[in-house]
């Protein structure tokens, strides 16, 4: 066994410890496959990443994903985290603002949008789709049942498959997606992924006015024709417009897994990105919150650009030292 180079990684959260974490060994060199998965087992975190020398000239550094139980082809956390922890350990990547990350899926684009001692902000290109259009209507009615939502509430559903094979639902608002309470066993085989968007709703206000206030009068005196005296401020309440916290929410289901609820999913997200706006359901960028049911703060970034969809969030780390194995 050998000590190894180790950073765990807070990711997609402007919040330390608010985010999905991520366990990241800089150095996997001479380590197996079943070595691999047993760490990744052991972590009992969401995914492991494990950094090698890239075998493709154009990478900068290669990306092996393991979750508890299998490898990855592509997954977004672990593809930003890596690349936070790589950049922290001191390397340079080829290209000044870019890094080229080699995994299964290929060579995934990675963009260094700001560096700051402690945090980082990355984006990755999202890959193209290997799986698209409508669910089956043996999938759509398997994902209604399983979540426990009425058809009714789904306003578009689409396979939105780029590695995690995710069958994706938009819900008709926020609140909708919040309110789901699944059934974990009935998900079982089905990745799944909810988004819907926060509608701009009024919450009253506390407002200072004043009020006229009629003192008692005289009768039949001139004092009757005098004006009303202003009394004392009151409190009355108007209505005004409440900012929403993001543009849309979203829950990511993995049943089967350690943690059958994601906390900030960047496959997932990515996946909804290309859809959505390519459809027209979303503007070209738009903020994603995640993780508000099992109280984490998830935000990613969405921006359509015309070299592909890309994918942001900060990355920070807050474990760091080295591991034996």
């Amino acid at each position: 066994m050998t000590a190894r180079s180790f950073q765990q990684v807070d990711v997609f959260s402007p919040e330390a410890l608010r985010g999905n974490p991520l366990a990241v060994l800089l150095d996997s060199q001479g380590l197996s496959t079943e070595a691999m998965q047993l760490y990744a087992q052991w972590t009992n975190l969401s995914e492991t990443s494990f950094l090698e020398p890239a075998t493709n000239p154009a990478a900068d550094v290669k990306v092996r994903i393991f979750t508890v139980s299998t490898e990855l082809s592509f997954a977004g956390h672990p593809i930003l985290g890596a690349v936070h922890a790589w950049l922290k350990a001191g390397n340079v990547p080829k290209a000044t603002g870019k890094v080229k990350v080699e995994c299964q899926r290929g060579l995934i684009d990675v963009r260094i949008n700001s560096q700051e001692s402690d945090v980082t902000n990355l984006a990755f290109r999202a890959p193209e789709l290997l799986r698209t259009g409508p669910l089956e209507d043996d999938v759509l009615e398997w994902a209604i049942g399983a979540l426990g939502i009425q058809p009714e509430a789904v306003v578009a559903h689409q396979w939105i498959a780029n590695g995690p094979q995710w069958a994706g639902l938009m819900l008709r608002s926020a609140e909708d997606v919040l309110a789901i309470e699944p059934d974990y066993k009935d998900l079982e085989g089905l990745e799944v992924g909810v988004i819907g968007p926060h509608l701009p709703a009024t919450e009253a206000d506390a407002l200072t006015k004043r009020k006229a206030h009629a003192k008692p009068r005289k009768k039949g005196a001139r004092a009757e024709l005098e004006p009303l005296e202003a009394a004392p401020d009151e409190l009355v309440f108007d209505s005004e417009i409440a900012t929403a916290p993001a543009d849309f929410e979203v829950r990511a289901f993995v049943s089967g897994e350690g943690q059958p609820e994601d906390p900030a999913t960047g496959s997932l997200n990515a996946g909804f990105g290309v859809w959505l706006t390519y459809a027209g359901l979303a503007s070209s960028k738009f903020v994603v919150r995640q993780g508000t049911r099992i109280g984490r703060a998830g935000m990613i970034g969405i921006s359509a650009e015309d070299d592909g969809v890309w994918v942001a969030g900060d990355c920070r780390t807050l474990i760091q030292g080295s591991v034996t194995v």
